[in-house]
């Protein structure tokens, strides 16, 4: 029998309590903007843009659903319904059997760069307008390191997308 946790303090509590609220809250407000003005929800919405930064717009699935935070099978649906709509096609890996990538579509670029403004600003309204510069360096290490305590794989491929995008400080 394995020992009882300690109980959070105050202080621990508060967070909790914020982080909770932030997760139960924030999420869903990006879904309803991007559903309401794209037509599109927020993990289709990342599937089309981790595929519009991807050489020749295109990722292996597998790597695509650590990406966007979902399974494979989540992938293979959302990939369906972005495949009837047009916005992305599929293509089996030559040499690497039972392997699949996603490729962006012309018109799914175009659908994601039509979304891309108005979810920027439900970003900018719902995290960084109301956080000053201090906190928005904060959050990206707090982000990650409650990342890398949830999904060591998720946050991995994160920081390897810093690096390959070039959006680290160094």
């Amino acid at each position: 029998m394995s020992e009882p946790a300690p109980w959070l303090d105050k202080a621990e509590m508060r967070a909790w309590l914020a982080l909770i609220g932030m997760v139960m809250s924030v999420p869903p407000a990006i879904d309803a903007q991007l559903k309401r003005d794209s037509g599109v929800n927020f993990f289709e919405y990342s599937i089309l843009a981790q595929l519009a930064d991807a050489p020749d717009r295109a990722l292996q699935m597998s790597r695509l659903s650590t990406l966007s935070g979902g399974s494979l099978s989540r992938l293979s649906h959302a990939a369906s319904r972005l495949e009837c709509a047009g916005l992305l096609r599929r293509r089996a890996l030559v040499g690497e059997p039972r392997s699949t990538e996603l490729v962006l579509t012309d018109r799914g670029l175009a659908a994601l760069e039509a979304a891309a403004p108005d979810h920027v600003r439900e970003a900018r309204r719902l995290v960084f307008d109301v956080l000053t510069r201090e906190q928005v360096i904060q959050l990206h290490g707090i982000a990650l390191a409650l990342t890398r305590a949830a999904s060591p794989e998720t946050a991995e491929a994160i920081a390897h997308l810093i690096a390959e995008r070039h959006l680290s400080d160094d």
